[in-house]
């Protein structure tokens, strides 16, 4: 598991322009994900009830941009939910509030725990939700989601601040933040991340929880929701069996998509 440096500055301005790159990523997972799945290459659920899953989508985006993401894991048989929020403006304006009773009644009225997916600051109401939730919760997965670090290793700082209104998190709130989830999670991220600092996205090793890790991508931070790669680590992971968690391992034709 690597581990993150101490303060780790925003992604350079390299890494920036990199960002431009997104498209093409999108391109290619719409036009593998037919191909791949004629061959059986996805990893599919292995439980007769469906899953369902709820996806958050990144800071000033909606649902819109999790659509291919949705539609790929409704494609593999899981009931999937959008959070049906709008544009994503930071966690005021009783967003968190809506966000639990979304995850409470769809865990009432599936019966079954349900795992949540975030990208960017999606993947901090996952992560925080798990926290009041537990119980509700199956797994957590989170792509390229800045908890671990200053809110300074983002480029995306000052666009919170504005779309938000609020202040960064202070020290107390980060340390919260950093806390790893009460039930397995995988924090999915890219060294070549133009916005969020990959030290940022490392969860560190928990007393409280032995089913953690971080599934290194290459992929930028717009185009990591719909990254072959991170589909394939995303579908992997739902499709373990319930309370049988085992480490992520790609396989071996693929090896070379990951870190």
């Amino acid at each position: 598991m690597p581990t993150p440096s101490a303060q780790p500055k925003a992604p350079n301005p390299f890494l920036v322009a990199l960002e431009a790159r997104a498209p093409w990523e999108w391109g290619a997972s719409l036009a593998a994900w037919p191909m791949l799945k004629m061959i059986g290459a996805w990893p599919r659920p292995t439980e007769a009830n469906p899953q369902h899953v709820i996806v958050y989508p990144g800071l000033a985006a909606g649902d819109t941009s999790t659509r291919p993401l949705r539609a790929f894991l409704e494609d593999l048989g899981y009931v999937v939910h959008g959070w049906y929020q709008g544009m994503n403006r930071g966690p005021g304006r009783g967003v968190l509030t809506r966000l639990r009773e979304q995850l409470v009644a769809v865990h009432r009225d599936s019966l079954q725990p349900v795992s949540l997916i975030g990208w960017s600051l999606g993947g901090v109401y996952a992560r925080e939700l798990s926290k009041l939730e537990p119980k509700c919760v199956r797994n957590v997965i989170t792509l390229g989601t800045p908890f671990a670090e200053s809110p300074r290793a983002t480029n995306a700082s000052r666009v919170y601040s504005m779309l938000s209104g609020e202040r960064l998190p202070d020290e107390l709130m980060l340390r919260q933040l950093a806390v790893a989830p009460p039930v397995p999670f995988t924090s999915v991220y890219s060294k070549t991340d133009g916005v969020v600092a990959w030290q940022a996205s490392i969860q560190k090793a928990s007393n409280d929880n032995a089913f953690i890790e971080n599934v290194q991508v290459f992929a930028s931070h717009l185009g990591i929701g719909c990254n072959a790669a991170a589909w394939y680590a995303i579908a992997d992971r739902l499709a373990q069996p319930k309370d049988k968690w085992a480490a992520f391992a790609p396989p071996m034709a693929a090896r070379f998509l990951f870190g």
